[in-house]
């Protein structure tokens, strides 16, 4: 899920790259920025540390993506730095790559289920969201065991969560607010 600042950082870096014309370029460097944080707890702790030292966490990402990644990933690292912002980096790795495939009119429906799904459930996802987008969709299939079954659906910014846990929050909401009518 974007926050409104990585959108925003996201929506500025895709603006520069359209102007240099290098925007398909950016984008696989921030798919491979999204990707390597998204593998290293250790470097998921360096960029939300308060503690360390910017200079450190600046020659840290420098070593790890040395050639990999070019000026304008780099000035938006920069820019994260000075802002003491970079704990984003993921996140607006991640929106760029949203904003970038909508600007090419692909979109990708995030699923997050309890357990990995099957090709044929994954077919009937991208047929129903095809349907409503009109538009080419990718899935991307994430697991997370907290949802107990079920899904979450996230197309663009629609959300639809059909989760148990999701199911159980209500329910418990519904029986907390039943208790305090009871009682007065």
């Amino acid at each position: 899920m974007s926050t409104r600042a990585a959108l925003r950082y996201a929506k500025a870096t895709l603006d520069f790259a359209l102007e240099q014309q290098k925007e398909a370029e950016v984008n696989e460097q921030m798919l491979l920025i999204a990707n390597t944080i998204e593998d290293s707890r250790e470097l998921q702790l360096l960029l939300s540390s308060p503690v360390l030292k910017v200079a450190l966490k600046k020659a840290s990402l420098q070593g790890i993506f040395s050639d990999q990644i070019g000026e304008i990933a780099y000035g938006l690292i920069d820019l994260l730095l000075e802002n003491k912002r970079l704990n984003l980096l993921q996140e607006v790795a991640k929106s760029f790559q949203i904003i970038y495939d909508s600007l090419r009119g692909k979109e990708t429906a995030r699923v997050v289920s309890a357990v990995p799904l099957t090709d044929a459930l994954k077919e009937q996802v991208l047929e129903k969201v095809r349907a409503l987008r009109g538009k080419e969709v990718a899935i991307e299939n994430t697991v997370d065991p907290a949802i107990i079954g079920g899904f979450v659906l996230r197309v663009g910014d629609i959300q639809y969560d059909a989760s148990i846990a999701h199911k159980l929050q209500l329910l418990k909401r519904q029986f907390d607010n039943k208790s305090y009518i009871s009682a007065l």
